[in-house]
């Protein structure tokens, strides 16, 4: 195993985090963790070297915690570092921080975790848990012990994590979603760098980008197989990474015993500054020729936004556009899905999805790229919200 630092901790980690959100399942059942194999293939990281565990509330649901309270038994627990998140969803005031980290503890079975992070943050949840007074209740269990380490998960925009990071200066390290396709959305390289510039450990979540770069389609197949050293597209995806010295650790969420193995392997040839320039420029060839698969130009410059009527435009289109890319539409309807899920839980006052658009057109005239928004939005909706065939371009 290869390990690496992580930020201004006396720790070396290991290279693979196991990311228990993907666990393998009885049926197809996300709740009913197939826990004898779900056992095997975690000790079998651990004793391989993996030293770095990652759960949540939510994950599976709510049974991930409880199934890792029982599989770090026998002495494993102490073998890793264990890290858990508070489900901000969930707080509806100060009062509710303590019952939520003691119900987590006792379901991992354990008296402390290594590292308690505010789960998913974006803009409405970061704003909620601080003006609650998160940083304040976690002086009380990192003083007792029951977290060693406050850190964070994000999934908001570059400048966001900033103003996160420079909030609080007891922070040890940040999850952010990166890989080769996501230099520039969500933290982004910008936000990898700056996050480790201030000391912390970054560890990456979405390295593979929930599988959609393991199994790529015929053109970027071909751009691999032409390189001159032969990896999986997982395999890229991962070293790529690794080579990167701002990134702590990768995030794997494995669901089999054979995708464990191929990532430890995959370990043994990783390491900061491993890659060639050609390599490399291989890899923005992939990137290229994926960006060239998106149905619709748009670049994410927002300038059409705010929309007056709360839709989230490049939202929106970026889902539609990785459906396609990647040929995962039932990924991108569930992303489109939680669109909503997130006006149920309170945490956006509008609908943000493609329904929501009236065509009023104000956003049409402010597009660079001189796309339709007002023809698109029925698309995107019909496609992702109603499972109509994906289409390419407008009729």
């Amino acid at each position: 195993m290869k390990y690496r630092n992580f930020g201004e901790l006396d720790f070396q980690v290991a290279a693979l985090g196991f990311g228990c959100m993907r666990l393998p399942t009885i049926g197809d059942e996300y709740d009913n963790i197939d826990e004898p194999e779900a056992t095997r293939m975690v000790r079998y990281a651990i004793d391989q070297g993996v030293n770095y565990i990652d759960t949540a509330y939510p994950y599976h649901g709510g049974n991930s915690e409880r199934f890792l309270g029982r599989a770090l038994q026998d002495g494993y627990r102490e073998k890793v570092k264990l890290a858990t998140k508070l489900p901000c969803w969930l707080v509806k005031g100060p009062e509710d921080f303590e019952p939520l980290l003691n119900e987590q503890l006792e379901r991992l079975q354990t008296d402390y975790v290594d590292f308690y992070l505010l789960h998913g943050l974006r803009t409405a949840r970061w704003t909620k848990v601080r003006d609650f007074g998160v940083m304040d209740w976690a002086e009380g269990p990192l003083a007792d012990g029951r977290v060693r380490h406050l850190a964070f998960s994000f999934h908001g925009e570059t400048d966001l994590l900033k103003e996160i990071v420079d909030y609080y200066d007891r922070w040890a390290m940040c999850q952010i979603q990166y890989n080769y396709m996501d230099i520039e959305n969500q933290a982004g390289t910008e936000g990898l760098k700056y996050a480790a510039s201030k000391g912390l450990a970054v560890v990456v979540m979405e390295g593979l980008l929930g599988g959609r770069l393991v199994d790529p389609p015929d053109p970027i197949q071909a751009l691999w197989d032409g390189a001159p050293e032969k990896r999986t597209a997982a395999d890229w995806a991962l070293q790529w990474l690794w080579n990167q010295p701002e990134v702590s650790t990768v995030l794997s969420g494995m669901s089999t015993m054979e995708q464990v193995e191929q990532n430890l392997a995959s370990t043994d040839s990783s390491g900061v500054g491993t890659l060639t320039g050609n390599e490399l420029a291989i890899v923005d060839q992939v990137r290229e020729a994926y960006e060239a698969l998106c149905p619709i130009p748009c670049t994410n410059c927002k300038y059409c936004m705010p929309c007056p009527n709360g839709v989230n435009i490049p939202g929106n289109f970026a889902i539609y556009n990785q459906g396609m890319m990647y040929d995962r539409p039932d990924d991108a309807r569930g992303g489109y899905r939680f669109m909503q899920t997130l006006v149920e839980r309170g945490e956006l006052e509008v609908n943000p999805q493609a329904v929501s658009c009236i065509q009023c057109r104000e956003c049409e005239d402010k597009c660079p790229q001189s796309i339709l928004i007002s023809e698109w939005m029925p698309i995107v909706h019909e496609v992702l919200g109603e499972k109509k065939p994906y289409v390419c371009a407008l009729p």
